[in-house]
Formats: C-alpha cells, sequence, structure tokens
C-alpha cells in the first residue's frame, strides 16, 4: 500500500515537471519569434546613412507623398487656383509641350528661379570651369516655391539651340524626371562662351 501511494506521488512531481518544461520552451520559442519579428524593420524602411550626392550628379525629384483621403465623406476643399501660366522662353515652352503630351500641368515662369538659371549659365560659360552643378538647387530652395527643386544643365558647340537640348534632356532618364516632375514653377536661361559654345540651366520649383 506504501509503495502505491510512493508510486503515485512520483507520477505526479513527474506531470508538474513536464509541464514546467514545456512552459519554458512554449516562452522561449515566443520570444525568439518576437525577436525575429523586429529585424525586418530595419530593412524595410531602410534605415542608414545615405552619403551625400556627388555634385556631378544631376537631383532627381522626389517623389510626391500620396494624399490621404479625409475619414468623413465631407467634399475636399478646391485646390487653390493655379496662378496664370507665364512663358518667357522657348526652352519654358517645349517643357510645357513635353509636360501635356504626358497628361501633366504647364509650369509658368518664376523670375526667382530665372537669376539663378542665369547667375548658372553665365558661371558654365566662363573660362576654365568644370562643366558640372554647383549651387543652383541650393538656391532654388530660397525661392520658396516648395519643398522640392531641380535643376538640368546642359550645352551645346553651336550656340543657342532650344530644340536640340530640348532632345538631349528628354533622352536623359534624369533629365526627362525633372521635366515631367511634381513643380510648379521653372525658369531658364543661355550663356554663350567667347568660343560659340552655348550653355543652359534649367530651375525647377
Amino acid at each position: 500500500m506504501r509503495l502505491v501511494s510512493w508510486f503515485g506521488g512520483f507520477l505526479v512531481v513527474a506531470a508538474l515537471l513536464v509541464g514546467v518544461l514545456s512552459a519554458v520552451q512554449l516562452r522561449s520559442a515566443s520570444g525568439h519569434s518576437l525577436n525575429a519579428s523586429r529585424q525586418p524593420v530595419a530593412a524595410l524602411f531602410g534605415v542608414h546613412d545615405p552619403a551625400p550626392d556627388p555634385p556631378h550628379k544631376i537631383l532627381p525629384p522626389i517623389p510626391s507623398p500620396v494624399p490621404v483621403a479625409p475619414a468623413e465623406s465631407a467634399p475636399a476643399p478646391a485646390p487653390p487656383a493655379r496662378p496664370a501660366i507665364v512663358v518667357n522662353s522657348t526652352q519654358q515652352a517645349l517643357i510645357n509641350q513635353d509636360r501635356a503630351r504626358n497628361g501633366l500641368p504647364a509650369l509658368t515662369w518664376s523670375s526667382c528661379l530665372n537669376n539663378i538659371a542665369r547667375g548658372q549659365s553665365a558661371y558654365l560659360a566662363s573660362p576654365n570651369v568644370a562643366f558640372q552643378h554647383y549651387n543652383g538647387v541650393q538656391q532654388d530652395l530660397g525661392c520658396h516655391l516648395g519643398a522640392q527643386v531641380g535643376e538640368n544643365i546642359g550645352w551645346w558647340s553651336l550656340g543657342v539651340d532650344d530644340s536640340q537640348l530640348n532632345t538631349m534632356f528628354m533622352n536623359s532618364a534624369e533629365h526627362r524626371a525633372n521635366i515631367l516632375g511634381p513643380y510648379r514653377y521653372v525658369a531658364t536661361a543661355w550663356a554663350v562662351r567667347s568660343d560659340g559654345r552655348g550653355y543652359i540651366a534649367v530651375e525647377f520649383g
């Protein structure tokens, strides 16, 4: 009789021990899955320290954020009226034709951007100046026309040729992205170097 009760007690202790081990394994397994689920967050959002773009690269436009529809069924407020489109250069007219062909609104002229374009093209046409982007886009931000700006530059050995440069810009993915970018304003300027080479700067805002 004593043997039976001792054996029964042993079974109860063994059952409790198996239950504790199972709980420890379950907690360990669930803890592991939580740690694993945190890892992809950094990869998903691409957390890193981006290196600054080299100065000779065109700064591609940043995609516009997708507007969030209001939760209520009230009609959305009407967007502010766009200013009348002002065209002051042949290159701007060609850019607006490109945008119209792609279902995009025309860009209006900005005198602030024009001052920057004239300064950039004149500097590029100066003797012994390397052909590259300088501080045009930083100056464009100073016009306060929006958070996104861009710049296209080019040169043509036979002087001013808007049609040729527009074709070259549209055949280049990065320059085309600026022409068809989410901008509202543009200005362009040519400067001709002493040897007859024409330099153009196109500023977007």
